[in-house]
């Protein structure tokens, strides 16, 4: 879409509060944003202010259209903004990297009810308690109930009235008590259920202090493995009753939120006090591409970490009040359906609790930094030994190219590409094999390396030369010897380029011993910085070949001729597939051969043969 196009569309934008998407010629989405009046917001985009900061610049520059969604209030516009963002992870936006849960046990709702670890709550209306910050303590706890109580852990329907003739090993092991066989008595379930319930609710310590008199009864009769255990458990339901997230609470719940700005990466840290006791931290990695405001940061941050969350406290001491304080004030106030209070403290111990998580973000941030600098550092000597070896002033692209198929049928070739020693996903292709028969990876590294230089003749044309088939490599490497090095050579000869290419060769163990570079092999050591970075590429170009081989071969597997066939299932199909390779050699092969492969007996070969036959 051109400028004059846009600036059309800019008049049609409504003056409503609403979400408006960003993208690319590419159709990517660049940015999502907010805004209270749709018609001003994103028109500011496009004035002539001269006084936008380098991020809006970059990202308006990369605008070819845009589209929008119109809500009810601020508060819809946000929540929709956040869901966008976490979902389409926009270049332009603040996003986090780190996006875990924690474990919630969950009692679900049903006939003998069960007991899980989950890690998202669902509107199901089951019974869920947490979040946990320990998931070692819930998996202890968990144990602990099915070591106490005999419930089921099956995944049977009672309500749907499914059952069994006979039963589990958990039933004879005492484990369970059957209620598949109609063995359990419903009542009696419940009651132990609800047991569990008052101990997760903090209303009964029942459990724990069974827990506590079974350890010391074992210690008294010297079985000291058994107390442990116990011990161990009663460790479990103590960290699980101490840091319980409730939504009725009496006590002081605070979160407190600061961040720490680095050169490249931007790390917040998150403490969790919970009836007056820090209990829990967590930090998150944002990306420091463009120099943001620190209100927008904070702003950004919280509203997409208390999007999912199920607990929300009274109070969030902040390190900066973020922009859209009001807004975001509303939306939590309506989650969590009582007043939340966003406080920037100046003075006191609260005012102590944000400097201590500064300080532990400033930590991180350090940290983060070294192990990122001590990574480049690797890469960057990688790519220098490269260069070295090969006599080379420039290899910042780097393009891998790998055949996969399965005795010839399905044949695929995938092409990576590395930048300054990094994987660009973006820049990968995969190329369907569609000229040559039978497993000949020659023939196929010719045919796609062909395509992809005939591609990139086009993209120059048209002068695309950045990025895509447009942009050419410094160097290709060749998964292989002298043999694939001259079938590249001689790509290149016949669409008039010249392109370096090298070759990774391989000693008996499937291990590369060397680069093949004008018919001489170069050794390389395992300790080498260019190993690592040869042995990188070389695996991810082997990867993203095998997982577009596997999509095929699934593809082609879900319907064929055999779908039609009595007696032929899923797994039948998949052996057929697996010992013949082709549909062909099935439709060939006797009676005799059918019944060679697993789970086709004599009558599924006879129905296979006859079918082929009669079909012709």
């Amino acid at each position: 879409m051109s400028r004059k196009e846009l600036k059309e569309k800019l008049k049609e934008l409504p003056e409503k509060p609403g979400v408006y998407i960003m993208r690319n010629a590419e159709g990517e989405i660049i940015y999502v944003g907010k805004a209270i009046s749709l018609k001003n917001r994103v028109r500011q985009y496009f004035d002539n202010n001269k006084n936008k900061g380098a991020k809006v610049l970059a990202m308006v520059s990369h605008i070819a259209d845009f589209e929008y969604i119109i809500v009810q209030n601020e508060v819809e516009a946000l929540v929709l903004e956040s869901n966008l963002i976490k979902k389409n992870r926009p270049k332009y936006n603040i996003v986090l990297r780190d996006d875990k849960q924690y474990p919630y046990i969950k009692i679900n709702k049903e006939k003998f009810p069960r007991i899980q670890k989950v890690r998202q709550v669902k509107k199901d209306g089951a019974d869920y308690f947490g979040p946990y910050p320990d998931a070692y303590a819930v998996n202890d706890a968990i144990d602990l109930f099915h070591d106490y109580y005999p419930f089921r852990t099956c995944n049977l329907n009672f309500d749907k009235g499914q059952s069994l003739d006979r039963p589990c090993l958990n039933y004879f092991i005492k484990k369970c008590n059957g209620p598949c066989i109609g063995a359990e008595d419903e009542d009696r379930y419940l009651a132990n259920m609800d047991d569990v319930r008052k101990f997760l609710d903090k209303k009964d310590r029942a459990i724990p202090d069974k827990v506590l008199e079974r350890m010391n009864a074992e210690s008294s009769k010297l079985n000291f493995e058994m107390a442990a255990k116990y011990r161990d458990y009663y460790r479990a339901l103590s960290i699980i009753s101490e840091r319980q997230y409730v939504t009725e609470t009496t006590g002081e719940d605070v979160d407190i939120i600061a961040f720490n700005k680095g050169i490249s990466i931007i790390v917040v840290q998150v403490f969790f006090m919970r009836k007056g006791h820090i209990v829990d931290r967590e930090h998150f990695i944002i990306k420091n591409d463009f120099s943001e405001k620190e209100a927008d940061i904070m702003s950004s941050f919280i509203k997409q970490f208390y999007l999912d969350l199920l607990f929300i406290p009274k109070e969030i001491l902040v390190q900066t009040i973020p922009t859209d304080l009001a807004t975001i004030t509303d939306y939590l106030n309506q989650k969590k359906g009582s007043k939340v209070n966003i406080h920037q403290p100046k003075l006191g111990k609260k005012f102590e609790l944000v400097n201590m998580a500064a300080r532990n973000a400033h930590d991180m941030r350090i940290k983060h930094e070294k192990r990122i600098d001590k990574k480049e550092r690797n890469k960057s000597s990688g790519i220098n030994q490269l260069k070295e070896i090969l006599n080379l002033e420039r290899v910042n692209r780097i393009e891998a190219y790998d055949i996969s198929n399965t005795s010839g049928v399905q044949s695929v070739g995938s092409m990576v590409v590395f930048e300054n020693g990094i994987s660009s996903p973006k820049e990968y292709r995969k190329f369907k094999i569609k000229t040559v028969e039978g497993p000949n990876d020659y023939a196929s590294l010719k045919e796609v390396l062909t395509r992809r230089l005939i591609n990139a003749k086009k993209e120059i044309a048209k002068g695309s030369t950045t990025t895509g088939f447009g942009k050419l490599p410094d160097l290709i490497l060749m998964d292989g010897g002298k043999g694939q090095v001259s079938i590249a050579k001689e790509v290149f000869k016949g669409m008039d380029m010249n392109i370096e290419v090298a070759g990774l060769v391989k000693d008996d163990k499937h291990t590369t011993r060397g680069i093949i570079y004008n018919n001489e092999e170069i050794p390389i050591k395992r300790k080498d910085p260019v190993y690592k970075l040869i042995y990188e590429i070389q695996e991810e170009a082997h990867r993203f070949a095998i997982n577009y081989h596997r999509s095929l071969m699934r593809k082609s597997m879900k319907k064929s001729d055999l779908d039609n066939i009595k007696g032929v299932g899923k797994k039948t199909k998949a052996n057929l597939y697996e010992h013949f390779k082709t549909i062909s050699n099935i439709k060939k092969a006797s009676v005799e051969e059918l019944m060679e492969v697993p789970l086709v007996g004599k009558e599924a070969a006879l129905e296979i043969y006859k079918y082929f036959r009669l079909k012709g």
